[in-house]
């Protein structure tokens, strides 16, 4: 298994910066950028490629909605060139509060636009001429002016991968995609998961083995008092449950009900969305934390380490916690430890 975090978002980029620059020399293996409705993800990374040398950099995830696929092929490119290979394309479509609301964009049609936007982003970086019809895009368009193109950019190979949850999603991301950027996962349920995508890399002629399987394994942080780590993740849990989503669609409680916790995540999210934000977190149960969070005793943290392996995963995606730099760089330096000798 190999070790990923994620890059903090500003004001302080110098000190995000030096993180990841201790967390290469400890021998992380990748970092990842988010985008929601503040910084992107794309920026961060040509910043990233300055400042370090070994680490690969991925976005996590550039928002479908967003950009058009060849602009997403062209800022792709354009990374992977200034990091001298060591890009990856992470994609998703968020969901439709953001794609609508700040976007302006409608939420439908979300699989062939996946489908077809990660074809043609293929097509350009091959050096390809890109005339393209698919479920959602053609290239270029009918009944104009415009012409199939070819990038001016040298041809170049970039991994793409999916963050997906829904079952059909997590389908297309067995069938098409190179890895998967998975959140809200559980090892003990990790067939919530996989056996979706193992469907679909069946269908395409290959094995769940064929991608890189990189779950976000939550906080790191070591402690013989387990009741003082799970408490302060309550709240983020009730966040995700409650608020990551409308309430139609809420992609993320969505995939807790089905790992088992249907009622937990139903009453959660109904306290959330009434407003009942501290009874919300209250509700969240402790289980759910720690199966979420590498946190507790050192035997506890290694435990869930090997859950993770036993399920399949290639990649852990981990937040050390600490009050400063030095706890923080401990705490990461503990795990991709654990992560080295149990793997």
């Amino acid at each position: 298994m190999k070790v990923g975090i994620s890059f903090g978002f500003g004001p302080d980029w110098a000190r995000a910066i030096e993180f990841v620059q201790e967390a290469e020399k400890l021998g992380v293996d990748s970092v990842w950028t988010a985008e929601t409705w503040g910084f992107d993800a794309a920026t961060p990374v040509g910043f990233l490629a300055g400042q370090t040398s070994r680490i690969r950099l991925g976005t996590g995830i550039l928002q479908l909605g967003s950009r058009s696929p060849a602009m997403m092929a062209m800022t792709a490119m354009t990374l992977n060139s200034l990091s001298n290979g060591r890009f990856t394309l992470g994609l998703g479509a968020s969901g439709p509060q953001v794609v609508e609301g700040w976007h302006g964009v409608r939420f439908a049609n979300t699989l062939p636009r996946i489908r077809d936007a990660v074809s043609i982003v293929r097509m350009a970086a091959r050096g390809e001429r890109v005339a393209y019809k698919g479920d959602y895009y053609e290239l270029p368009l009918p009944g104009g002016e415009g012409k199939a193109l070819k990038s001016s950019a040298p041809p170049q190979q970039f991994p793409i991968y999916l963050a997906t949850l829904s079952p059909k999603a997590l389908e297309l991301t067995g069938e098409i995609a190179d890895g998967w950027i998975g959140t809200s996962f559980m090892p003990e349920h990790a067939d919530v998961f996989f056996d979706h995508m193992r469907k679909g890399a069946e269908r395409a002629g290959r094995t769940l083995a064929d991608l890189d399987l990189q779950a976000a394994a939550g906080v790191v942080a070591f402690s013989d008092d387990v009741k003082e780590l799970v408490e302060p993740r309550r709240p983020g849990l009730a966040f995700t449950l409650g608020a990551m989503g409308s309430r139609q669609h809420n992609f993320y409680n969505a995939a807790y009900r089905r790992a088992g916790y249907a009622d937990e995540a139903v009453a959660v999210q109904k306290l959330w969305l009434e407003g009942k934000r501290d009874e919300a977190a209250a509700l969240v149960p402790d289980e759910m934390v720690l199966q979420t969070n590498l946190i507790g005793t050192e035997a506890m943290v290694r435990e869930r380490v090997r859950q993770h392996k036993k399920a399949g995963v290639n990649t852990l995606r981990v937040q050390p916690e600490g009050r400063s730099m030095t706890e923080r760089l401990e705490n990461l330096g503990r795990i991709v430890q654990i992560v080295k000798e149990e793997s």
